[in-house]
């Protein structure tokens, strides 16, 4: 049996500060084939951490220099229909990306999701959501939150806000070499690489934490993960999940987490 991919990698997010920030929250892990996944360090400089800006350059290089790889990240890629509705815009996955990154710039320096919510810089006014609104794939993932649910504990709505802008980066950089699931299509082409949603609460009690940080260990638990339903032949299933027609149609603007059926 064949593996559909040679490297897997997961990393849990952070919209803690800057996009240049060392954040102790920020952490990859990466696997291939042979090898159980292991924490990536970043590269050598005066910061200790990973950086949002620092992870999206390394991804870039990362993925247009190798071999079919799987990337988890675990934050939100869009939003609810409602959001689309309110503020009349598209049902176009890379309209929206650059539309939230002109009212929510949170790739530029110096920038804290924060400082676009209180007015400082940005328009957020413009471009709210309801807390109340949740994806499909939210509702059926039953825990997952709203991605407009802030200052709550487990929140990924800060997650969400800072790295949309940086999924517009990496799709600029890495034109035809990566397919961002399920956006360009449910079906994976072969060979290809893949960005996709995740949420690790599905996986991380599979494992034990063997000493790992929280942070660690979602990044550690949505790379094995995925190396092992590749190994046993059963990730690509979950590029399928089982929808309606309406509910496949409204998933392809707002998305869909990788694992939830």
């Amino acid at each position: 049996m064949s593996s559909a991919f040679k490297r897997y990698i997961g990393i849990d997010y952070s919209g803690a500060e800057t996009p240049t920030s060392s954040l102790k929250g920020l952490r990859v892990y990466e696997a291939d084939a042979e090898i159980t996944a292991q924490e990536v360090q970043p590269p050598p400089s005066p910061r200790k951490y990973w950086t949002r800006r620092g992870i999206a350059e390394w991804l870039v290089a990362h993925l247009a220099s190798g071999p079919p790889t799987i990337v988890g990240v675990d934050h939100g890629f869009s939003f609810a229909l409602r959001y689309f509705e309110r503020h009349g815009l598209p049902l176009d996955w890379p309209l929206f990306l650059d539309d939230f990154q002109r009212h929510w710039p949170t790739d530029e320096d110096h920038t804290y999701v924060e400082f676009v919510r209180d007015g400082s810089c940005g328009d957020a006014a413009s471009r709210s959501g309801d807390p109340r609104w949740r994806r499909i794939t939210e509702l059926r993932a039953r825990t997952a939150k709203s991605v407009f649910q802030f200052d709550v504990q487990g929140s990924v709505a800060k997650s969400t806000h800072s790295g949309l802008p940086w999924l517009r980066y990496l799709r600029q950089h890495l034109v035809g070499q990566v397919h961002f699931w399920p956006f360009d299509g449910w079906s994976v082409p072969t060979d290809s690489s893949v960005i996709a949603e995740v949420y690790p609460s599905l996986w991380s009690r599979s494992f034990p934490p063997a000493g790992r940080s929280p942070d660690q260990h979602d990044a550690f638990a949505t790379a094995e993960w995925l190396r092992r339903a590749d190994a046993k032949g059963t990730l690509t299933q979950f590029f399928s999940p089982e929808l309606e027609l309406t509910e496949r149609k409204t998933a392809e603007v707002e998305g869909w987490i990788l694992g939830v059926s």
